[in-house]
């Protein structure tokens, strides 16, 4: 089968559509200014843009309908961008017009509430701005050829892995992360954690860094590598979709969560707010959990016990380690950073 007739590239190039279509809308809007109500409150578009990490889709894509069957999202239009989540937020923090960001980690929302456009009391609910999240999984082949288990059997000689560039995609640091926490002890022992990553970050290991989790999927469903550390949504729909691979969540692995936030320059302030607090209604986790990300009401989650099996040892937090603004600083800070100076040093 051809690369264009699979059901990944597909997906590929429907992805490239719609982050297309919301870049052209988003142009042909103007800035704030220039729409009716954008000084928040109730601009009469009915229209949202919503920025967000690439492999976020799916859950829009069904938490979108779900929210314009409610009174407050009838006829609300959300346009909406897909990308690599630093990359996403740079494009937010230079100009591009946004309503609702989600990014894959902190630091993405971290860095507009620096820039003035999102408030500092962004995720001080009792949710932390987490409508939903998942762990990091370990994506083979049908039938497994190369007996993958756990994070030490990616260190076997000849086994090629395949996850993107942590400068521009916040799934790589989650991808990262859940070996480090599980070789470190939770952080226990950093150089342990980081021993680890300075054997896989090689080339023997890893040749292709995409910039996305979305583009690190494709490059694998289209034949790349042995390994693909991802999401487990993103494994989720690849099976769906028919695709041959098989996934597994070691034995110990990390916890994901993907921040959402309103903008304060937001042109339709109310429905953006409605947007962002249907996310976290019985209907919003619903919808989010049918596209196999893991809801983050309990009740919701019970529900969906089955599709989202635990780790059998432990599941890490990024709390466990410090929370973002260490762990990024430490170990992801370009040229100073510990995993920033192991890629450094791979890639010369």
């Amino acid at each position: 089968m051809s690369p264009s007739k699979r059901p990944g590239a597909r997906r590929s190039t429907a992805a490239a559509v719609v982050v297309l279509v919301a870049a052209l809308l988003s142009a042909c809007s103007g800035g704030t200014s220039d729409v009716p109500g954008s000084k928040g409150g109730g601009g009469g578009s009915g229209a949202l843009t919503l920025f967000a990490y690439s492999t976020a889709k799916p859950a829009f894509d069904k938490a979108v309908a779900a929210f314009n069957k409610t009174a407050a999202g009838a006829g609300v239009q959300v346009q909406q961008s897909y990308g690599a989540s630093g990359d996403q937020s740079r494009k937010v923090a230079a100009g591009a017009v946004a309503d609702v960001v989600n990014f894959s980690v902190e630091p993405d929302v971290t860095r507009l509430v620096t820039a003035g456009l999102v408030d500092s009391k962004w995720n001080a609910d009792a949710d932390k701005g987490i409508p939903f999240g998942s762990v990091v999984s370990i994506v083979v082949r049908k039938g497994n050829p190369k007996g993958i288990h756990d994070w030490n059997d990616l260190l076997k000689p000849g086994v090629q892995v395949v996850t993107p560039n942590p400068f521009s995609s916040g799934s790589a640091k989650w991808n990262l992360l859940a070996p480090y926490a599980a070789e470190s002890n939770g952080g226990e022992n950093p150089q342990a954690g980081l021993d680890y990553l300075g054997k896989l970050i090689t080339k023997d290991h890893i040749k292709v860094q995409p910039k996305s989790g979305r583009e690190a999927t494709e490059t694998f469903l289209q034949g790349t590598g042995d390994v693909l550390i991802s999401y487990e949504n993103e494994a989720i729909l690849a099976q769906r979709e028919g695709d041959p691979i098989e996934y597994l969540i070691p034995p110990i692995t990390f916890k994901i969560e993907n921040p959402v936030a309103v903008l304060k320059n937001a042109r339709n302030m109310d429905k953006a707010v409605a947007f962002k607090d249907f996310l976290y209604t019985p209907a919003g986790q619903r919808a989010i959990a049918n596209a196999g990300f893991r809801p983050v009401d309990p009740q919701v989650a019970a529900e969906y016990g089955k599709d989202f099996p635990q780790p059998s040892k432990k599941l890490w937090t990024i709390t466990d380690l410090g929370g973002w603004k260490k762990v990024d600083k430490q170990l992801f800070t370009p040229n100073t950073g510990s995993v920033a100076t192991i890629y450094d040093k791979a890639t010369k």
